[in-house]
Formats: C-alpha cells, structure tokens, sequence
C-alpha cells in the first residue's frame, strides 16, 4: 500500500477501535437505574428474581441481546413468527433459543471480519484497503448468515427423520386403534414405542399428549404437531384426522390409507435418489478414478516404448 493508503487505513482502524470500545463501555457501565436499584436491595435479603435484575452482569447482556431480538418479535407475534416456527421443525422448543441465535449471528459478523484483517496483517498481505475492507464485509456477510444455513441444515435433518419415520408410526397407530385404545391413548402408547426408531417423532408424539392432557382440542393440537414437523404429508394426515373425528368416519381405515400413501412416497423418494446416482457418480469417476485406472493400464506399455526408442533416438 501507498503512505496515503496507510494513513487512511489507519484512520479507519482508530474510527472502528473507538466505536467498540464506546460500545463495550455503554454496554457494560451500568446505568443510574441499575445504580438505584443497587442501593435499595443492597441492605436487604434478595430474591433470585430481584438479583438477577440488579445483576451488574445480565443488565448489559440483555440491554446488548434484547434490541436483536426486538427486530424480529416485535415486529410480530412471536408465536406464529416464521423463526419459532423454524425453530419447532428443527426441534429447538427452548425459550431461550432466540437469545443464543442472534448472539452467535452478532458474534460471528464481528469475528469474521476481525479473523480476516488479522489474517491479513500476519501474511504481509500486499492487497490495498479497499481489498481488504471487501474481504471484511464478505466475512461480516458470511458469518451473519452461517447460523441461518445451520439452522436450515438442522431442520432438513429432522425433517427427512421424521418423514421416514412416520408411515411405522401410523401403523402402530392404527393398531392401537383398532385394539381398542382411544386416539389420545393410541398417541402416548405409539410415542413410548416410536423411540426405538426416531427419538424426533417420539418427541414430537409426546408434545402432542402433553397437548391433549393439558387440555387443548383434539383439532388444534393435531394442528400445532403439523407446524412445528413442517411437512405437507404431515399436514394431509392432520386434516385427514380432524375430518375422520368430525364426522365419525373410521378412523383406522384412515390411517391405514394415508400409512399406504407414506410409504410409496418414500419409496418414490428412495427410487428417485437412486436414479440420480449415475449422474453424481460421473464427475468422481472422470476426474478420480479414471485417470488411476489409465495409469496403472497404460504405465507399463508407456514404459516399455520408452526403453525402447529411447536407445534409437540418443544413436541418431
């Protein structure tokens, strides 16, 4: 870099220094109310809810972590926002999920770019600023966005789970029905059995006894299960047994249908991964195992030339 490009990059750096320490010192500096409070229950015994709220420590990690979570949840109601519901079918029910999520999204958008600059200034790097400061916002960018990619890979993963799953639990269902159990019955008793298979529908069967038992409609409880798997099979089986308990109609030969349906759908699925193995296998066996396979052929012949026209050649 240029002494101009040095002096401006160094500006740069004080400028950004300064507003993170002012962050960082807003943030930890505790307030006149945090003072206030401090002082009326320092002479008496405190509850742990009242010491967590005079914590010098949980002040400032919630006045830094609320505003984050204040972006989203108040713009709507948390309850039917997409990011709970994200969270349900990747099988994080926890209410404190969201605090963790925007702290590593904040954490790693400051990191990363930090991580690149240091790279930078160990190597010696001869790239100007402007380089640099593009590679900064590329890795702010990237580690913003690496938990949405992460929570996306958890929520294929449970999903995929619960989709292979579910046509043995319907079975199950339906022969707890047909034995004579009640559906709310049929539903804890398939929950114990499930978990030998998938602990992620048994989880999900037990928050749908737990729903029933706590008294909540048949109807909306098989609605909220349907949300939080995040399936269009699941939703089908879901208004299949809200029909089948409204007006009466079988509900095992239901089961049994919609179990059939599954079932042929992952076999479908299964099919279709397997006629698409071909085309993926094409460019390993091109670029890695062809090239060992002309070696190992055509080495010794290419050997054997060489020895011979080698001679000839060197006599002429």
């Amino acid at each position: 870099m240029t002494g101009f490009d040095t002096i401006v990059f160094g500006i740069v750096i004080f400028i950004v220094t300064g507003l993170i320490a002012y962050e960082l010192l807003n943030m930890w500096v505790p307030t006149e109310l945090d003072k206030r409070l401090a002082q009326l229950f320092s002479s008496t015994p405190v509850s742990p809810t009242v010491l967590e709220i005079t914590s010098p420590l949980s002040n400032p990690v919630k006045r830094w972590l609320l505003p984050l979570i204040g972006a989203t949840t108040n713009a709507e109601k948390w309850l039917t926002s997409p990011l709970r519901i994200r969270f349900s079918n990747a099988g994080l029910n926890g209410s404190s999920v969201v605090v963790y999520f925007f702290a590593a999204k904040t954490l790693l958008a400051c990191a990363c770019p930090l991580l690149v600059l240091a790279l930078s200034i160990s190597l010696g790097s001869t790239m100007s600023w402007w380089v640099t400061g593009a590679a900064m916002l590329v890795a702010a960018l990237f580690g913003y966005y690496l938990p949405n990619g992460i929570l996306d890979r958890l929520v294929a993963i449970r999903q995929r789970e619960l989709f292979l799953a579910f046509p043995d639990a319907l079975d199950l269902l339906r022969v707890c029905v047909e034995a004579g159990l009640g559906l709310d019955a049929a539903i804890e008793r398939v929950g114990r059995e499930i978990q030998i298979e998938s602990h992620a529908l048994a989880q999900e069967f037990s928050l749908l006894g737990l729903e029933l038992r706590a008294g909540a409609g048949r109807s909306d409880a098989l609605r909220n299960l349907a949300l939080r798997i995040g399936l269009e099979d699941i939703d089908g089986l879901v208004s299949m047994l809200i029909q089948a308990d409204r007006f009466g109609t079988s509900m095992a030969e239901s089961l049994r249908v919609h179990s059939e349906s599954l079932r042929n759908k992952r076999k479908l699925v299964a099919e279709e991964a397997a006629a698409k193995l071909p085309v993926k296998i094409l460019l390993p066996l091109i670029f890695c195992v062809f090239p060992s396979l002309l070696t190992v052929l055509m080495g010794p012949a290419v050997i054997n030339i060489l020895q011979i026209l080698m001679p000839q050649m060197t006599a002429s």
